[in-house]
């Protein structure tokens, strides 16, 4: 009974695995049969594109193909366009060589022809002048000669007005540019200047104190003289005692040291090198302060303590009376503004004008002219070439080599001729005056030469039946370049030539 049940159960459940199976089997086949269709529509699809691509390709392949055939045409057009232009141009290139070359021979030819007709030109000119010659009795030169002098007697007085006219018009229109620079560079710079003198006066108040001065026997002055290595001078004045002495820096330190002492009382000789000693010391920083003083003033900077030290000298250092650091500082400013108005470099003509006479610092010293130790010296401290150039020039020992030299030496020239600046000894004026004169009456044809006007002007009396008015204008010219030759002077000198014709006749 029992065995029966299970067989069925058995039974019932494989028959259910087979309809299972089988349901299971349909359905997959079911969505077998699906995706089968579903890729053929898939791939009809694909077909149906890739058809129109490929129909849309063709046309496009063959539109490009129509575009390439059209600019192929063209290019072809162009191309033969081209070749037809280049040929012409050949054509034209060989037809311009050919008449080029005809011209080239054609010239050539008559260059020839010219070159023949010269030659029978010039063998014209020399028989001309050979036959001239021999008629003549002149050479050449000597025909030339007598036809300038010719010319010249014929056209003397038409020679002489244009000659004045045009040296007038230039003079003119220079003098009046180099007077407004000059006094516009004045305005900018005025300072005035007072001479110094080889000697100091130091006040006193009373006999006693200048008896103290003096000592037993003279031995406080004597002590003094040997340490200052001045002249002391007691007689003079009853309320002063004079210093003399040609180097102003030990005149200087005897001033200071002999005030000094009259303020402490104690005058003996120990006590007078003591201060001396001191003076000595003060006037070296005086000297560092001056030359840094004259830099700031200028407006330069940069410039080695040492130079600065030996600029500072020139304080106690005097030409005709003329204080040189003051000059200098006057002629670095007066060049600076007469640089400025031209266009030149101020700076550079600045330096030049403050160190033109840096030698003069030294030239007790070292030897040679002050223009060339100050050389050295600017060339030893480092200082640019185009300063030295600059500076080199103001005495014209050398060339004028910059512009700046040339405004240098305008600026010395005007700090040193303006009135009350310089003095000078009777003894050197009268000699300068007598070789002005002596320069003009070794001229042929002077009759005599007076110097006037403070030696800034010459007057020159020429004999007129000597001397023609042609050759009165070239002589003045002659004396001037002379003057400037064989003097040394301040400013300008001014030639003034006299030919003076005089008939006297008597009515009785």
């Amino acid at each position: 009974m029992t065995t029966i049940p299970l067989l069925w159960f058995g039974l019932s459940s494989l028959a259910s695995i087979g309809i299972g199976y089988g349901l299971r089997l349909y359905i997959v086949k079911k969505s077998i049969n699906a995706k089968e269709a579903q890729i053929q529509s898939l791939q009809k699809q694909f077909e149906e594109k890739s058809a129109e691509l490929k129909k849309e390709a063709e046309k496009d392949a063959e539109s490009i193909k129509d575009k390439a055939r059209q600019e192929a045409s063209e290019i072809r057009k162009t191309a033969v366009l081209l070749e037809e232009s280049v040929l012409r141009r050949e054509k034209d290139l060989e037809k311009q060589t050919k008449e080029l070359e005809q011209n080239r021979q054609e010239l050539k030819g008559k260059a020839e022809k010219i070159k023949e007709l010269y030659r029978e030109v010039e063998d014209l000119k020399q028989q001309q002048v050979d036959k001239l010659s021999t008629i003549a009795n002149l050479n050449k030169d000597q025909a030339k000669a007598e036809l300038l002098e010719k010319v010249e007697e014929t056209s003397n007085e038409e020679l002489l007005l244009q000659i004045e006219r045009l040296e007038g018009v230039r003079r003119n229109q220079l003098e009046q540019k180099a007077k407004n620079i000059m006094v516009l560079a004045m305005q900018k710079y005025a300072q005035g200047q007072s001479a110094e003198f080889n000697t100091a006066t130091v006040s006193i108040e009373s006999e006693e104190v200048k008896g103290r001065i003096i000592g037993k026997e003279g031995r406080n002055i004597r002590a003094l003289e040997n340490a200052t290595g001045v002249q002391v001078i007691i007689d003079d004045s009853p309320d002063s005692i004079v210093l003399s002495c040609f180097d102003p820096i030990r005149r200087h330190i005897a001033k200071l040291s002999l005030e000094a002492l009259i303020e402490d009382g104690r005058i003996q000789p120990a006590r007078i090198e003591e201060f001396v000693a001191k003076s000595k010391e003060l006037v070296q920083q005086n000297i560092k302060e001056a030359g840094e003083a004259a830099l700031y003033d200028t407006g330069i900077t940069g410039i080695d303590p040492k130079l600065t030290y030996i600029l500072g000298r020139l304080q106690f250092r005097t030409s005709y009376g003329q204080n040189v650091l003051m000059h200098s500082v006057e002629v670095a400013h007066l060049a600076g503004a007469i640089a400025a108005e031209l266009g030149a470099n101020v700076m550079i003509a600045k330096m030049g004008g403050l160190f033109h006479d840096i030698g003069k610092a030294l030239d007790h010293e070292v030897e040679g002219t002050h223009v060339e130790i100050g050389r050295h010296l600017l060339s030893k401290y480092g200082i640019k070439e185009e300063v030295i150039k600059a500076m080199q020039s103001h005495h014209e020992e050398y060339p004028y080599e910059t512009i700046e030299s040339r405004i240098v030496q305008a600026a010395d020239a005007l700090s040193a001729s303006r009135p009350g600046a310089r003095r000078d000894s009777v003894d050197n004026y009268i000699k300068r005056l007598g070789e002005l004169e002596a320069i003009t009456n070794n001229f042929y044809g002077v009759e005599r030469s007076y110097a006037i006007n403070a030696g800034r002007e010459i007057r020159v009396f020429v004999k007129p039946y000597k001397i023609s008015d042609i050759q009165a204008k070239k002589m003045a010219r002659k004396i001037a370049m002379k003057i400037e030759e064989e003097l040394k002077y301040p400013g300008e000198i001014k030639v003034t030539l006299i030919r003076e014709t005089r008939i006297i006749d008597y009515a009785r």
